[in-house]
């Protein structure tokens, strides 16, 4: 299984890259820069591209609206050209408020945009002429939408792989059926391994059942907070961590209707919780919001315990599918939990 960690992608660049250097020494496989409404995510990427020798380099996420489909496959191309052969390209939707709000483009039919994206990347690394007649992107562009001069062109340089791994964050039924099917790897969140089926194996079933056969198995990255403690009261006392970031998103990410991590909380089967949790949060009530947040769930989602729970842990995320662990260490001695808890895993 892969250790997966997540840079601050708003941090000092040369702060950034020391810190990424000790998890490339401690065993770490994979480091994911967001991005969201900060620093971008590319040039981070980049930079780092310079100051690392073998961990891979992912976007965690691109969202699809920000540039245009051509954009983000030569910008995947010139990451993994950059890292050697180290990149792997992660995209999203992200949500309304961000895509409408911060980039000022329309929120609208992600699943069909992010399919098309997915298509055209994998047509330019493999140097076609790029010609794509799809719902929502069209090249060369219709005359009647421009100056009729557009033409078919192909990617002047030749990339280091045509097929750069395409991962899709996805928790939607239908989005995850159709990550399934066309993505290289499936990155969800709040990740309940036990529950994991009830949320969404009709969504991989159906999707795996189109897959092509080329794209080789589908890879599931999943994972959480992360402390080794002595004892299980230590234990509960940490859990405490995820409770700000667990109301944040199941109360606040995203609109009273349209909250996508609600939905999740929801076909997990904290129903009564999740309408609590969200009236509270959007009240401005985000500590008491916070505190309804099931101790349970928390436990199931993260890696805090003693060495034997966290065994436990990862016997239930390796049984649900996981094949690549994002840990989050908090406490001291970060990197001695990351490469514990590697040793473990393996």
């Amino acid at each position: 299984m892969k250790i997966s960690m997540t840079v601050n992608y708003s941090d000092d660049p040369q702060k950034a890259a020391a810190h990424v250097k000790r998890m490339e020494e401690a065993g770490v496989d994979q480091v994911w820069v967001a991005e969201a409404y900060s620093f971008d995510a590319v040039s981070t990427l980049g930079f780092l591209a310079a100051h690392t020798d073998r961990i891979e380099l992912v976007s965690g996420i691109l969202p699809i609206y920000s540039r245009t489909p051509t954009l983000t496959a030569m910008t995947a191309a010139t990451l993994d050209s950059l890292s050697g052969g180290r990149f792997v390209l992660g995209l999203g939707a992200s949500g309304p408020q961000v895509i409408e709000g911060w980039h000022g483009v329309p929120y609208n039919r992600p699943l069909g945009r992010t399919r098309e994206v997915v298509e055209i990347c994998r047509k330019v690394w493999r140097r076609e002429r790029l010609e794509h007649d799809g719902r929502n992107y069209q090249m060369p562009l219709p005359a009647d939408q421009g100056t009729g001069l557009g033409k078919p062109l192909k990617l002047i340089n030749t990339p280091i792989r045509e097929d750069i791994p395409i991962l899709i964050a996805a928790i939607g039924e239908k989005n995850v059926e159709m990550t399934a099917e066309i993505a290289d790897a499936w990155l969800p969140v709040f990740f309940y391994p036990e529950k994991a089926n009830v949320a969404w194996g009709a969504s991989l079933e159906a999707g795996l059942a189109k897959r092509d056969e080329s794209l080789g198995p589908l890879e599931t990255i999943a994972g959480g907070i992360a402390a080794i403690t002595e004892t299980d009261e230590e234990a509960k006392a940490l859990l405490d961590f995820g409770r700000p970031q667990a109301a944040l998103y199941i109360g606040g990410m995203g609109a009273k209707s349209k909250n996508f991590y609600n939905t999740l909380f929801q076909r997990y089967g904290y129903e009564e919780e999740a309408e609590k949790i969200q009236d509270l949060y959007l009240d401005g009530k985000k500590d008491e919001a916070a505190a309804l947040v099931p101790e349970d769930f928390l436990a199931a989602i993260n890696l805090i315990g003693t060495e034997g729970f966290i065994k436990d842990r990862l016997a239930a995320y390796a049984d649900a599918g996981v094949t690549a662990l994002t840990v989050n260490p908090i406490g001291d001695d970060r990197m001695d939990t990351v490469a514990k808890i590697k040793d473990w895993a393996n």
